[in-house]
């Protein structure tokens, strides 16, 4: 994780608004939130992920935790994919110039496609139902950008999940423990 100070966090995050305009902070403030980072709604990788909060959705609503999501497209590209996973209400932030993936803390890395698309782990996942389940689509967005997971809580990341391969399977429930 990169280090930050709580300001500088309360900076970023209330000068970030969700599509339905409501501030980053405003939402932490309310209650802890799930980041989730996207790479592109072409990767069945991250189609799984909208599809794993999905099926979280009750859990994460229990514990008072709201997801939000952050992706490279438009809000119009966004809306079916979420709509398609039955979360069609969720905070979602477009951020097609990628500056909040950059932003400390976050920070997210751009990966040059080639290394994350021919290692066996990804191929192995892709093999075993990953395409089959949640599809693969034309790359509209940034293939480069590695996805992760911030839980911020209290005005702080209080847990953070950076992807090593955009096969990786975040334990979202540690995450929010």
């Amino acid at each position: 994780m990169l280090s930050t100070t709580t300001q500088d966090l309360s900076v970023t995050l209330a000068g970030v608004r969700t599509e339905s305009g409501v501030t980053l902070l405003s939402l932490t403030g309310q209650s802890p939130v799930l980041l989730i980072f996207l790479r592109h709604f072409g990767c069945s990788f991250c189609r799984q992920a909208i599809s794993d909060v999905a099926n979280l959705r009750d859990e994460l609503s229990r514990r008072n935790v709201r997801p939000v999501f952050v992706h490279l497209g438009t809000p119009e590209r966004a809306r079916p994919f979420f709509d398609y996973y039955h979360l069609p209400n969720v905070e979602r932030i477009s951020d097609p110039a990628a500056i909040l993936y950059r932003t400390p803390p976050f920070g997210l890395r751009r990966q040059h496609w080639s290394t994350h698309f021919f290692i066996p782990k990804v191929i192995q996942s892709w093999l075993t139902g990953s395409i089959k389940k949640y599809g693969i689509g034309s790359l509209q967005d940034d293939a480069n950008q590695m996805p992760g997971i911030f839980f911020l809580k209290d005005g702080k990341v209080a847990r953070t999940f950076l992807y090593k391969t955009i096969a990786d399977q975040p334990p979202y429930l540690k995450l929010i423990a």
